[in-house]
């Protein structure tokens, strides 16, 4: 069964953001590197991730309606 979740990858990341980013079906049980994969973005850029504001990781598994914020390294100085 599909479900769907939100996607935002922001700034370098945002070129891989899909058109169905505010509705992106997945399957139940699906890993945060899985949708990474999906999406090809390289795991090494995504630095900060957040499920529904939650700071979450690689392996967190998603259930279907989260909102996923996914953010690169930031540098600066």
């Amino acid at each position: 069964m599909r479900t769907y979740i939100s996607i935002n990858l922001f700034a370098t990341l945002s070129k891989y953001t899909p058109s169905s980013a505010d509705k992106y079906p997945i399957e139940p049980g699906t890993t945060v590197q899985n949708l990474l994969q999906e999406l090809g973005v390289p795991e090494t850029d995504a630095k900060l991730i957040f499920i529904n504001g939650i700071k979450s990781n690689l392996t967190s598994p998603l259930q279907g309606g989260e909102r996923v914020g996914i953010f690169p390294p930031i540098g600066g100085g």
